[in-house]
């Protein structure tokens, strides 16, 4: 697989690239749909949409067919220090997709599936052409890079590109937020609940936090959760702590009457849309369209899940797929039910490189088993229940 070209991409990465880490992006997301439909009634403040980003996305070669009506968005978490977001950072030049998802949306938007992919996944190295803030690359057949890497050197059409050329799912929008955007977000919603198992004392995000359930704002929450000091230091422990914050969010969102606040209506969709960048085709039609619909869906009918990874030989750094998530971005493609597995095994999140079983023919029945067999959590799940998200030799200090 080309360790010569791996190795030498590994040391041409810079530093800070792993420095930081955002999370929550897709219910951010989310709750920009979620609150655009209430201002509808308010056509004196739609210009606030013209304060999104639209980059056109092109180069991306052959496409994965699109067999329904399911809507997949590319959801990706960016540490680029321009502008405001250079207090986080000032040193550390360019941009990284520290956080990777796709919000797969079902037909009728019954449900909604967060697939989480891992940052430091082996992925091929393809043609991307030059984008903003980015300088393209060619294709390098045999060689492989880490998937953040492409959101780096190609921006998000070539990031765009190769999740779809790997995982074989239709993408049809992409949504990137920044750091300045989070902060601001969690302060619009007044805060997220987060749960520790024990104390955090980092002096290298100035983090300090008992053990317990707290109530942080926006700037403490960023803090916490670019924090890589503690339990492994792993990207997918990172990914599990990920997704309690998404469900708290959620959570938050689904039991605060926003819809009752116009002003602070106006306060979110404002901040959001002023750190969103998407694709030229996401318009306010579809946003509008999404509001009205996942308004209503259950919290239970949302699940988060991460890519199913291996260990990557020739670098204990990277990780590969491993082969039953072939049926899982099979399943998702098609919206049909998710394999059960042969054999019950315990969730993902029990060990630092989750692995699966492979799925036998018999289906279950929609995406109801998926968090079983695939590991992760729902819209519901209990925030103090990450335990594992933090055991390891680092520890808490």
């Amino acid at each position: 697989m080309g360790d010569g070209g791996d190795q030498q991409r590994q040391e041409e990465r810079p530093r800070g690239r792993r420095a930081s880490r955002l999370v929550g992006w897709t219910i951010v997301a989310m709750s920009l749909l979620l609150v655009a439909v209430a201002l509808t009634g308010y056509a004196a403040y739609r210009e606030l949409f013209d304060k999104i980003h639209r980059v056109e996305i092109t180069g991306l070669g052959k496409r994965p067919p699109k067999f329904n009506n399911s809507l997949n968005i590319l959801v990706i978490g960016s540490d680029s220090r321009k502008g405001k977001n250079a207090r986080f950072g000032a040193g550390i030049s360019g941009q990284r997709s520290d956080t990777i998802m796709v919000l797969h949306l079902s037909p009728g938007l019954k449900h909604a599936v967060v697939l989480s992919i891992p940052r430091d996944s082996v992925v091929p190295v393809l043609n991307c052409p030059r984008a903003p803030g980015a300088p393209g690359q060619p294709a390098q057949p045999g060689q492989v890079e880490q998937i953040n890497a492409t959101f780096a050197l190609g921006g998000p059409g070539c990031l765009w590109k190769t999740v779809e050329h790997t995982t074989h799912l239709r993408l049809d929008h992409f949504m990137e937020l920044n750091f300045t955007g989070f902060e601001h977000v969690i302060n619009d919603l007044g805060g997220v609940d987060i749960c520790l198992p024990y104390s955090i004392k980092d002096p290298r995000s100035k983090l300090r936090l008992s053990a317990g359930l707290h109530h942080v704002w926006g700037a403490e929450a960023l803090a916490y959760w670019r924090v890589r000091y503690i339990g492994m230091g792993s990207d997918l422990e990172r990914i599990q702590r990920d997704q309690y914050l998404m469900a708290s969010l959620a959570q938050k969102i689904k039991h605060t009457d926003l819809f009752d606040d116009p002003a602070r209506l106006i306060k979110i969709v404002s901040d959001i849309a002023s750190s969103l960048t998407t694709d030229s085709g996401l318009n306010q039609g579809t946003l509008l369209s999404l509001a009205e619909s996942l308004h209503s869906m259950k919290l239970s009918n949302v699940h988060f899940i991460q890519v199913p990874v291996l260990p990557y030989p020739q670098n204990k750094n990277w990780v590969v797929w491993a082969p039953s998530s072939k049926a899982l971005f099979t399943a998702i493609a098609h919206d049909r039910k998710v394999p059960r597995h042969q054999q019950k095994h315990k969730q993902a999140h029990k060990t630092a490189t989750p692995t699966v079983s492979q799925p036998s023919a018999s289906p279950s029945p929609g995406f109801r088993h998926l968090t079983k067999t695939y590991g992760g959590i729902n819209g519901h799940a209990n925030v103090c229940r990450d335990q594992s998200a933090f055991t390891g030799p680092l520890g808490g200090h």
